[in-house]
């Protein structure tokens, strides 16, 4: 058994998608990183940078329970353990690694501060805005063009599909039309039809911000609360 400490994010999606296509059995925990649940003690022993995911795997290497923070570890650990998604030679391998940190380091990163500036910065700041916004459409681009020549992302479908796609699902909030990137659409599409990740995507589903957030989230969010020394 797994347990799966969460909340209805990109990242947090990302593991959710991975249990479900390798069919572990896993259990969720809720962190609501509104109320600031990710800085409890608690919670800082399995994840010392107060960010979900973060997993504990009751039967880790020689059978005894590993906790593991970071989701693209998460996923690198899940796909080892299962033998599963991620890829199959050597080549193919690094081939889904080198597209996992691409979204680690590049989409995730970009697409989030896109998000951050267009939608939650309390005052526009136009060098902000531009400056992701136009980052983040360079590489729809790069996906774009990687996508015309194969159907995911390192060949067959993979952790590197699974770590990107969630991010994707905020486009039009990144100041993104993904229906210009004809390839990304057909991939998003393809992934989003795929029953695991239907089932994924209603972890926590009643948990997702609908309303803009209140004072108090944005500050633990986003104000002086995450740089506390705990």
């Amino acid at each position: 058994m797994i347990d799966v400490y969460t909340w209805p994010t990109p990242n947090g999606h990302k593991v959710h998608i991975m249990l479900e296509e390798v069919g572990l059995p896993y259990t969720i925990h809720a962190v609501d990183i509104r109320s600031g649940e990710q800085f409890e003690q608690d919670f800082l022993e399995i994840s010392p940078n107060n960010k979900i995911p973060a997993i504990v795997d009751r039967d880790g290497p020689g059978g005894r329970p590993l906790a593991l923070f970071e989701s693209g570890a998460i996923l690198v650990y899940l796909a080892n353990k299962t033998g599963q998604l991620r890829g199959g030679d050597d080549a193919a391998c690094y081939d889904v690694m080198q597209w996992l940190m691409f979204q680690m380091g590049n989409i995730g990163p970009m697409c989030g501060q896109a998000f951050h500036f267009r939608n939650y910065a309390p005052e526009p700041i136009a060098y902000a805005t531009d400056r992701y916004t136009n980052e983040t459409r360079r590489l729809y681009g790069v996906m774009d063009k990687r996508l015309g020549r194969s159907d995911y992302l390192a060949g067959s479908y993979s952790i590197a599909d699974i770590a990107t796609f969630p991010w994707l699902h905020g486009a039009e909030k990144q100041g993104v039309n993904r229906a210009a990137f004809a390839n990304v659409e057909r991939w998003f599409n393809a992934i989003s039809e795929r029953p695991a990740v239907q089932r994924a995507l209603e972890v926590l589903a009643d948990k997702v911000q609908t309303a803009l957030i209140s004072d108090a989230a944005r500050e633990i969010l986003f104000g002086a609360t995450q740089y506390q020394q705990r």
